[in-house]
């Protein structure tokens, strides 16, 4: 005979017997029963409370969940179901925190069925141990995946932040409270100016808090389809927030210093392992001639921002064939970091700035894919050359810095 699970009222005078409060995004039917079953796998034999915005399932569509407590709530702030954690959802927990007074919190976003009970519970046991105020999954993407992560979002942020998580903008997260505290606050400033779907970044207010992080491996993950419908949509959203929250918090990564040695860091990095890559070759083609096309209308604009010697290097970038097509990691960091001093100082127009972004990064991803891929004169593992890039732009911060404090050592 089945069993159902059991439906909680508030109860802001009882912590969870754990401590810890689970807060799942919008389902769908089958995909909220997916994740009931996980997280009931995740914690065998232990009361957990699991908050569902505004409903639960009917008893009968519940099975075998007789362990986990369900608790409707109406959101704070209303949320826009995005496919990334949003300003909404970090309010909306930290309410959750304080009327359960739990003392750990796992957010899961979008498609949170297709992580494993493995991954659940291991997020939740490096906050709720306290061995770390932000648990950040380490998931196990193809190599064709996350790459705007894996091009901009990851090497900076361990650049600037010295601090090691793979995926910054992690669609599922671990939290004690005074990080949930923390997140709320950075929250509220767009949610009181109705911008409730705006980015937070959890790692970087964690790392200039003097929070402790976990990097906690979680294997393979479906990731949900990004809102934006194009990739110069999406990339100018990622960035500009991104390179937002860089300029607010410069009084912290200009001062962090590395706990590691780059040199030594990127001999010895532990790789996750991935999943196996494709054996069709990347077609590269699309994304050279957007580059070269834009190499030939957007070149004035690019003087503004890059320095010469960039420049220089992506003219011989639009001149050499598909086949050994490499753009330089040094050449990658360098372009990132002008365009973040840009950014900062408005040289022009931001949604301009970030326009001219993108077929800089459609060339750094036609270099990645042919690199990762073997097609070309050198072959490097996907997860290797990251952690190669990363070690560039930690290598290359001191320019950042120098060219935030003195902009006009350069001027183009």
């Amino acid at each position: 005979m089945a069993t159902t699970s059991t439906i909680s009222e508030p109860a802001t005078t009882q912590s969870p017997p754990s401590g810890l409060i689970v807060s799942l995004s919008a389902l769908s039917r089958d995909g909220l029963q997916s994740a009931l079953d996980n997280i009931a796998a995740a914690f065998p034999g232990e009361a957990v409370l699991v908050a569902l915005p505004d409903a639960v399932p009917d008893s009968q569509d519940s099975v075998g969940l007789g362990n986990l407590h369900l608790i409707p709530y109406t959101p704070a702030a209303p949320t826009s179901g995005s496919w990334v954690l949003t300003a909404a959802d970090f309010l909306n927990t930290y309410k959750l925190i304080q009327d359960y007074k739990a003392t750990a919190c796992l957010l899961l976003g979008p498609e949170a069925q297709s992580l494993a009970p493995e991954a659940l519970r291991a997020l939740a046991e490096a906050v709720v141990d306290g061995k770390a105020d932000l648990a950040t999954p380490h998931y196990s993407l193809g190599p064709r995946d996350g790459l705007v992560n894996s091009a901009i979002l990851y090497p900076t942020t361990r650049a600037l932040f010295g601090t090691r998580p793979r995926y910054p903008l992690a669609v599922d997260l671990a939290f004690s409270t005074r990080m949930a505290e923390r997140l709320a606050a950075a929250a509220q400033k767009f949610t009181a100016a109705n911008q409730n779907a705006a980015f937070i970044w959890p790692v970087a207010e964690a790392a200039s808090a003097g929070f402790t992080i976990a990097d906690v491996p979680a294997g393979t993950r479906a990731l949900p389809p990004p809102d934006a419908a194009d990739l110069n949509t999406l990339l100018a959203l990622v960035a500009g927030s991104f390179f937002a929250d860089l300029d607010a918090k410069a009084s912290f990564w200009q001062r962090a210093r590395l706990a590691y040695s780059p040199k030594a860091a990127a001999a010895h990095t532990e790789v996750a392992p991935a999943q196996p890559a494709s054996a069709e070759p990347p077609d590269i083609q699309p994304m050279l001639d957007s580059f070269r096309l834009a190499y030939a209308n957007l070149h004035e604009i690019w003087s503004l921002v890059l320095p010469p010697n960039s420049l220089l290097g992506l003219k011989k970038l639009s001149l050499m064939p598909p086949a050994s097509f490499r753009m330089a990691d040094s050449l990658w960091a360098r372009i990132v970091y002008d365009f973040i001093l840009a950014y900062r100082l408005r040289t022009l127009n931001r949604g301009h700035l970030l326009g001219a972004l993108t077929p800089l990064y459609l060339g750094w991803t036609a270099s990645h894919l042919l690199l990762a891929s073997g097609a070309g004169p050198e072959t490097l593992a996907p997860e290797k050359h990251i952690e190669a890039l990363a070690a560039a732009f930690e290598l290359d911060k001191p320019y950042l810095v120098s060219r935030w404090r003195w902009p006009d050592r350069f001027n183009p």
